[in-house]
């Protein structure tokens, strides 16, 4: 029997999917049947796109019910407290210094389904957060980038 992929994630992380498969299935799954109700009564459904549209976000939703269902009950909800304080892992906030340039970039490691770079959260899977996870303060790390390498210096590590 193949091995279930086990989702890392924070305990925000945790509750933010639930709170998302919460809103899909109560409100969101309701709406489309409400749409697909109201664009059957249009008349011949093979020219009608409204209920194209409603079909279409229909397996949409239903699709992203699924996947969350799925990552909800593999789940591996990680506890920060259980790592040392100074050590990088998942639900800490890692702060380093490019090298040489010494450019200082700040970003909080999540499991991948939390994952949102435009808002400083990296996935456990990025390179970046492979090469720091497990280190600590003041290491000098190299990380591989598609582009070649980046040496960085661990500044700080705090809980988020």
């Amino acid at each position: 029997m193949a091995e279930e992929k086990v989702y890392p994630m924070t305990p925000e992380g945790k509750k933010q999917l639930e709170e998302e498969l919460e809103e899909l299935k109560t409100v969101k799954r309701g709406e489309i049947i409400e749409r697909i109700k109201i664009a059957r009564g249009f008349g011949d459904l093979s020219e009608n796109s409204e209920y194209e549209s409603a079909k279409d976000e229909q397996a949409f939703v239903e699709g992203r019910i699924t996947t969350l269902e799925n990552m909800l009950r593999f789940a591996q909800v990680v506890d920060s407290d259980e790592v040392d304080k100074d050590e990088v892992s998942i639900g800490k906030t890692v702060v380093f210094k490019e090298l040489p340039d010494e450019e200082e970039e700040e970003y909080k490691i999540v499991g991948s389904a939390e994952s949102d770079p435009f808002s400083g959260k990296i996935s456990n899977d990025s390179p970046i957060a492979q090469a720091l996870i497990g280190k600590k303060e003041g290491d000098k790390v190299t990380i591989e980038i598609p582009n070649g390498n980046m040496e960085v210096k661990i500044v700080s590590v705090k809980d988020s």
